[in-house]
């Protein structure tokens, strides 16, 4: 099957990017939020991106003006109706997707494909809220989406290899480089990603080395391009806390298990870059370790 119009349930950091690859790619997309105010925050992000595109050099003004002409902004779900994909990238709650793809079931084609972001849910709870489990897939993008080449496909027993193909080749066709991923939580990345972080933590807490020197022990030791602390900023100190909490629900093993300092950052609503601060304090000129 050929994917021409594509539907993107949620316009935040992941589904706003999704929808801007795939508007720039040809696809006509149909972007909704759920309300007024966050359909016109997740257009402006957009708006944002494609004009610091245009500022670098790596897209045409003109280019940039096709996308926008070819994305519809609606707070309407009836407005997936005639999407051959559609997928969901709101919040990391296994209920609230349940419920939404529940309703597009009921609204999208009966050859649409239905697919999830989600970065740790397994995809069969999602296909099972369904009647159509083997036209649903995970379409795992990464943030920024624009930039990230990678995309996971992951596939369920119940996955059909039509579906399969279809939203790999869509992947390919958005500028992505997909891979094949099983469907057991964490997929590829945060299943070996998320230990890593989680582990960096507990020599936090076990005195270790600092925040600072744990990073740059990775960054000039192993070549990484970020430390683990500045990773989990970016990430997103709440955002890594749910998935942990989802992965080890899963797997039961304690390296997936959210450390004590984690869930102390969490409540004290230190959730990272987004927020201003995290392990570091990113509102100064540079990020600035905190004391913990």
């Amino acid at each position: 099957m050929e994917i021409q119009t594509v539907g993107v349930a949620g316009c935040g950091l992941m589904g706003s990017g999704i929808a801007e690859v795939a508007a720039k790619a040809g696809c006509a997309v149909v972007v909704r939020e759920v309300d007024e105010a966050a359909l016109q925050a997740g257009r402006g992000r957009l708006e944002k991106s494609l004009a610091r595109a245009v500022s670098r050099g790596k897209l045409d003004a003109s280019e940039r003006d096709e996308a926008l002409a070819r994305t519809t902004f609606t707070t309407e779900l009836g407005d997936f109706a005639e999407c051959d994909l559609v997928v969901e990238a709101i919040v990391e709650v296994l209920e609230a997707k349940k419920a939404l793809f529940s309703q597009l079931d009921s609204i999208c084609p009966a050859g649409a494909v239905l697919a999830s972001n989600t970065s740790s849910l397994p995809i069969t709870d999602l296909a099972a809220a369904t009647s159509r489990p083997d036209r649903f897939v995970g379409l795992h993008f990464f943030n920024p989406v624009p930039v990230m080449k990678l995309v996971e496909v992951v596939r369920t027993i119940a996955t059909s290899d039509e579906t399969f193909d279809a939203a790999f080749a869509f992947s390919k066709s958005v500028g992505k480089t997909p891979i094949a991923a099983r469907d057991n939580s964490g997929f590829v990345v945060n299943l070996l990603l998320v230990p890593y972080m989680l582990d960096a933590i507990r020599q936090l807490e076990r005195g270790v080395a600092s925040v600072e020197d744990i990073d740059k022990a990775m960054t000039l030791g192993c070549g990484y391009p970020m430390g683990p602390f500045t990773l989990c900023d970016f990430v997103g100190i709440d955002t890594l806390h749910k998935i942990a909490e989802i992965m080890f629900d899963e797997y039961r093993e304690e390296r997936y298990a959210p450390p004590p300092l984690l869930r102390r950052l969490v409540a004290m609503g230190r959730f990272g870059r987004k927020k201003g601060a995290g392990f570091y304090d990113w509102t100064k000129e540079g990020p600035v370790p905190l004391k913990l």
